[in-house]
């Protein structure tokens, strides 16, 4: 399945590459509310919303209309190589595995790595593993990772079914960390299927230096903490959050991180300060779910801090690494 939002010759190579996969595959495409409306080809099971419901709504309508045991999602702005399902779906061969994820490679230079699975710094930010690294054939081995990238993965249907579908209140952005991590702890595994290949043109649709992209990763990074993490890892967070700010500073006045691609530092910080003060706004209800949540929690407060300890990013490479670059949108 693939959301579209405005992008439609995108959208066009990302269906492309579906249509030449080596296994067959039902096709879902929702388009959220773009103002190019696009035509449903023959095949493809067309939602239409009038408006941008968000990356997490428009899953979840999807996911309602699919009837396969599985749940294959690729965004509009990646292209997947023809052994892509092939591969993902080798994969879901335990019952225990409730999760694939593919090795994403940037579109614009294949040789770097864009992600291979997913890593997480002790305050709720995620990022890539092995994001803007050289692709030496470091991450070709078949291994458990944290959890997918939502640009290209693959989800059992039993454990949406069990765990629930991708939170609502995320709308963008690290909607499939939240969903990732929720996984783990009812007891799901994930695995790195290394030949599952996808070329990505990351934040191809408001960019790495959007204001918006950036107030929305700050708000979820909280929300997913408020929502997950046993309350001895709560309560270090704004310690670990402290850190990681003074980190990117220092890394900036180098000239290097993602903080040193905006040209105005004041515009990133409040950027940042928006993103909190929506979560605020959104803590009550997050709490709601933490406290009342129906799915299973299989992981004790040990292990799911072991966990995130396991696939921890450094503090050094989270604030020095600027994200792969991309071919012009």
């Amino acid at each position: 399945m693939v959301v579209n939002y405005n992008r439609p010759k995108k959208l066009a190579a990302a269906l492309a590459s579906i249509s030449a996969q080596s296994v067959p595959a039902e096709v879902i495409v929702v388009d959220n509310g773009s103002l190019q409306r696009i035509s449903a080809a023959p095949g493809i099971i067309l939602i239409e919303n009038d408006r941008n419901a968000g990356f997490a709504r428009a899953v979840n309508q999807a996911i309602a209309r699919a009837s396969g045991e599985f749940i294959a999602l690729l965004n509009n702005d990646a292209v997947a190589d023809p052994l892509w399902l092939e591969e993902m779906l080798r994969c879901m061969q335990s019952p225990a595995t409730g999760m694939v994820a593919s090795k994403i490679l940037v579109a614009a230079n294949p040789s770097i790595i864009d992600k291979a699975g997913h890593l997480m710094y002790p305050d709720g930010q995620n990022r890539g593993r092995g994001s803007g690294e050289v692709d030496r054939g470091q991450y070709d081995r078949e291994e458990e990772v944290l959890w997918p990238d939502g640009c290209a993965a693959l989800y059992r249907r039993s454990m949406l079914d069990e765990i629930g579908g991708f939170d609502e209140t995320f709308f963008a952005y690290g909607e499939d960390a939240e969903l990732g991590l929720r996984a783990r702890i009812a007891g799901w595994r994930c695995v790195y299927a290394p030949r599952a290949l996808v070329f990505h043109e990351r934040a191809a649709t408001l960019g790495l230096t959007s204001v918006r992209r950036v107030s929305l990763i700050e708000r979820n990074r909280v929300l997913l903490a408020v929502k997950h993490f046993p309350a001895r890892l709560l309560l270090l967070n704004p310690f670990y959050y402290a850190a990681r700010l003074a980190a990117g500073a220092i890394a900036a006045v180098a000239g290097r991180g993602e903080a040193s691609l905006f040209r105005s530092k004041l515009t990133l910080a409040a950027a940042l300060l928006r993103g909190d003060a929506e979560a605020l706004l959104f803590i009550p209800a997050i709490l709601r779910k933490r406290w009342r949540g129906a799915w299973p929690r299989r992981l004790n407060a040990s292990q799911i801090c072991d966990l995130i300890r396991r696939n921890r990013i450094s503090l050094r490479a989270l604030s020095t690494e600027v994200a792969p670059p991309s071919a012009a949108a």
